[in-house]
């Protein structure tokens, strides 16, 4: 029985396209820090990709954001550390400009309502690759909040990513779930779908920010437009409590 619903954050409850993105938030990071760190663009650009990858190859071991800082102050030297809560003020200020690219769809939202006036219990399972400031921030451009959620995975609290399948059963244990009482609702195949799909979960796929860089065949998976997600969500029957 379904009493769990998990949604993807970028592309899913917020549209936005992710070229774009990457390249306004890489313009104001380097704007920030580069003067900072007497760094050119390119090597901050690379600090960060690899960075990046450390917590994306995380194996548990560790929360995201220990990941992430063990990597950036090898590659830069571990005055970089001193910086830290320099990159958290950057997420409430000169990260904001990255919502001039940032969509919105009021059918999202409104599916979130409907699933809490339902009784299902919702989880904000945004890759945590960022801290919990961006992510919050994004999820009020999106039309819902925090407190819409149980659990919204941010690089503090998560110690995997996708789309290690891992990252989904790291998940399931903070919120005493199973698997099958659980939907992954995602715009990305290889992200969302797939890696959810191998920990045992349901899945829905929003089809308005498609990525589907390996042009898998995605017909076997439940899938729509944003709109045919609300009218899904509006067909669900309540939720069982347990």
């Amino acid at each position: 029985m379904l009493k769990y619903i998990f949604f993807d954050l970028d592309g899913t409850l917020l549209p936005l396209d992710q070229e774009k993105y990457i390249k306004v938030y890489f313009t104001e990071l380097c704007n920030r820090f580069c003067p900072v760190f007497n760094l050119t663009d390119e090597q901050l650009i690379k600090a960060v990709w690899k960075s990046t990858n450390a917590m994306i190859k995380n194996d548990g071991s560790e929360p995201n954001i220990k990941a992430f800082w063990k990597s950036f102050s090898k590659l830069l030297g571990r005055e970089v550390l001193d910086h830290v809560k320099d990159f958290d003020d950057f997420y409430r200020n000169e990260f904001l400009e990255t919502k001039r690219i940032s969509g919105y769809n009021p059918n999202l939202p409104e599916a979130v309502k409907t699933l809490r006036r339902k009784g299902y219990k919702l989880v904000a399972a945004s890759n945590p690759l960022f801290p919990e400031v961006a992510i919050t921030t994004r999820l009020n451009w999106a039309g819902v909040g925090k407190d819409d959620f149980i659990l919204v995975t941010t690089y503090e609290n998560s110690s995997s990513c996708k789309p290690n399948p891992k990252y989904f059963e790291e998940i399931l244990g903070k919120i005493n779930a199973q698997p099958d009482e659980c939907m992954m609702v995602g715009n990305d195949v290889d992200e969302d779908i797939l890696p959810s799909q191998a920990a045992g979960l349901k899945t829905y796929l929003i089809t308005d920010c498609l990525i589907n860089k390996n042009n898998t065949d995605f017909s076997e998976f439940k899938n729509g437009s944003a709109r045919d997600f609300l009218s899904f969500a509006r067909r669900l029957p309540d939720a069982v409590r347990r």
